[in-house]
């Protein structure tokens, strides 16, 4: 979905460029050139783009819920660990961006989705997923919302990143998260606490093309990861008056778990080990979040989480 509104945004600016309106797009570039930064400095939310009525209804068409295990207390900051991707991150754009579900929830919280960079260079379109809630997910963006003296600020970050969505499959559950320890960093210079977050339902709602690791799709599909900074999963899901094939996605629900804080003191120069004990118990925190309410969500008992 928001793909398509970037599309939009863009093809929107090229006609200003090309018609009788070329003026306001050089207005708009300068607007641009000022406010480049402003993705990276907490974003310019809105609760009045937050709360259209069509959010509500996004969050139905699944259904999208919130489940809470435990306190998340507003003096301190926080770093929500995100899994899976998936294809559309569903779980954490309804959760996160639409609607006051979080906040009646976490009470004094204010939550920050991180997404990449290049999103921000649409023009329009960057206007709009800031007011969402939507920042960069830069180092010099997390350091900010992380850095509220007063707490109250919850970082989101998908930690598979796009990456992770060559392995959104029905059924998968395998997670890109061996080798990705910045975010552990950051919440150990910033001392702010860990939440691992579990999405069920997440890799459910679209079909995509077999590309194992090794396969010829995949070697693609990895390279141009590389090169383009995002992934391009090929996938379809249901049609507007049918089920068979198209881009809607399946009407599944979606249920994302947030666990429990784990403490992090703040260490400003936090050596390999120290970031790697870290990493080593998210990792325990994520699994028993996991193990403990797969039961509740269809997943079969001899199912696990698989780390990559």
């Amino acid at each position: 979905f928001l793909s398509l509104v970037a599309e939009f945004c863009w093809g929107f600016f090229v006609i200003l460029i090309l018609g009788n309106f070329w003026f306001l797009a050089v207005l708009y570039l300068l607007w641009l050139y000022l406010d480049w930064e402003t993705p990276c400095a907490g974003g310019r939310r809105s609760q009045w783009v937050r709360s259209w009525t069509v959010w509500k209804y996004f969050r139905e068409y699944f259904p999208i819920h919130l489940i809470k295990t435990s306190e998340l207390n507003p003096n301190h900051n926080y770093l929500l660990g995100f899994h899976p991707h998936g294809v559309l991150v569903a779980g954490a754009f309804g959760n996160f961006c639409t609607g006051a579900v979080f906040k009646n929830l976490f009470p004094g919280l204010t939550p920050y989705l991180h997404i990449m960079p290049i999103w921000f260079g649409c023009p329009f379109f960057r206007e709009y997923i800031m007011c969402a809630g939507m920042v960069s997910a830069s180092k010099e963006s997390v350091s900010y919302v992380l850095s509220n003296k007063g707490g109250g600020h919850a970082s989101i970050i998908v930690i598979g990143g796009a990456e992770e969505s060559l392995n959104a499959h029905p059924g998968s559950l395998t997670l890109n998260i061996l080798k990705r320890k910045g975010f552990i960093k950051m919440a150990l210079k910033h001392g702010a606490h860990l939440v691992p977050v579990f999405s069920f339902g997440e890799n459910e709602l679209f079909k995509q093309v077999a590309n194992p690791k090794g396969s010829w799709l995949r070697n693609v599909q990895e390279k141009l990861q590389k090169i383009m900074g995002f992934a391009l999963p090929l996938f379809h899901a249901r049609g507007v008056f049918q089920y068979s094939f198209g881009l809607i996605p399946y009407r599944q629900p979606i249920h994302t778990v947030v666990g429990s804080p784990i403490p992090v003191e703040q260490n400003l120069n936090p050596t390999t080990e120290e970031i790697d004990q870290l990493h080593a118990l998210y990792l325990q925190k994520l699994k028993k979040l996991f193990e403990e309410h797969k039961s509740n969500y269809g997943i079969p008992e001899h199912k696990s989480l698989i780390f990559e």
